[in-house]
């Protein structure tokens, strides 16, 4: 998440989650070419309840960034998020698909290029970004079709979401390690997906930043 409030003269005041729902809302519409909902933006900040994201809402409304369309909808208001749009951002590949369930294997070639904030993928790291299939994440904040972002690590820390290689294919699960062996544990509401157990020479390919909603 954006933590930090832009210092331009536009969003001097804004606060650091008024600046973030405002960086989630022109993300959602690049990514998706439409306004996010108050669900979709409640999960994209970590929020519990919708009443947060809608208060969040009410103020940049007030403050001029967003206002109603046809319909009572809401936008942005053009050009206010200039100052926003100038903060660095760097091009990640989208490589593949990846299986939140049965595992698939992720082919390495490149989709797209998606524009990211330096702030979630700094230059100095490699990062790239998967499609998720299935819904062993999906109370993990991964639904089927998110874009996950994803660093590239060959280690993890107990608790970290990883893409980890099972049998030459990939599949994104929650890590833990226990003396010498690995479980990837699903975060799922299906009972259905059970965890993994493999040796601890298992393949990472790199521990997941975050996910973005993309319908």
């Amino acid at each position: 998440m954006y933590t930090s409030v832009c210092k331009t003269k536009m969003t001097e005041n804004l606060t650091a989650r008024e600046a973030d729902a405002l960086r989630e809302i022109r993300s959602a519409i690049r990514l998706m070419g439409k306004f996010p909902s108050v669900r979709e933006l409640m999960t994209a900040m970590g929020y519990r309840s919708p009443r947060s994201t809608a208060v969040i809402l009410k103020k940049l409304e007030t403050k001029n960034f967003l206002t109603r369309g046809d319909g009572g909808k809401l936008k942005l208001v053009k050009n206010s998020d200039d100052s926003l749009d100038s903060a660095d951002t760097v091009d990640i590949p989208v490589v593949g698909n990846v299986r939140c369930g049965v595992p698939s294997f992720a082919e390495e070639n490149i989709e797209s290029f998606v524009r990211v904030s330096t702030r979630l993928a700094p230059r100095d790291q490699q990062h790239f970004l998967l499609r998720a299939v299935g819904d062993s994440m999906n109370e993990a904040n991964i639904q089927p079709g998110d874009l996950v972002l994803v660093r590239v690590q060959k280690n993890a820390e107990n608790g970290d979401r990883v893409v980890a290689l099972v049998d030459d294919e990939a599949t994104i699960k929650e890590f833990h390690r226990r003396e010498n062996v690995v479980v990837l544990t699903p975060r799922s509401s299906n009972p259905r997906h059970q965890p993994i157990i493999v040796t601890d020479q298992l393949q990472i390919q790199g521990v997941v930043v975050t996910s973005i909603p993309t319908v």
